[in-house]
């Protein structure tokens, strides 16, 4: 059984939710596979992956929201701070989700449910290039 493994970077601009649904399509279609399955997988510790709704975009903003409630920035508790207030809560945030996300692939298509996008999680104020690796088997 082979392999295919594509990596591809995505420069985010803020904090949130980034939609990468295309971008790991495109990776499972140059496979060429029929039925397996795809790995996502982040090569951070500051921002995570999640599959979300993608139709309403309310349903994003109050994930987001949420995560900001849980771990806020700028704690006097929080010892790693050295790139700023965001650090650590970041780092938290990456803990709870998810870095690495596997989705079946039949018929040459990822099997999402139809309101289901895959994401890149940023937990960071300030833009961040983040390599993301798609394998698929």
């Amino acid at each position: 059984m082979g392999v295919y493994s594509q990596s591809f970077e995505l420069c985010t601009s803020r904090k949130g939710l980034h939609e990468i649904t295309g971008q790991v399509r495109e990776v499972v279609r140059a496979s060429g596979l029929g039925s397996g399955m795809c790995n996502v997988f982040i090569c951070h510790t500051s921002a995570s992956l999640c599959i979300q709704e993608n139709a309403d975009p309310t349903a994003r903003a109050d994930l987001e929201a949420f995560f900001e409630r849980l771990v806020p920035p700028d704690q006097p508790y929080f010892q790693h701070t050295s790139e700023g207030p965001d650090d650590m809560p970041s780092h938290i945030k990456s803990a709870l989700t998810e870095v690495s996300l596997s989705i079946p692939i039949q018929s040459g298509r990822l099997s999402l449910g139809t309101w289901q996008g895959i994401y890149l999680f940023e937990h960071r104020e300030r833009p961040h290039r983040r390599k993301l690796v798609v394998s698929v088997w």
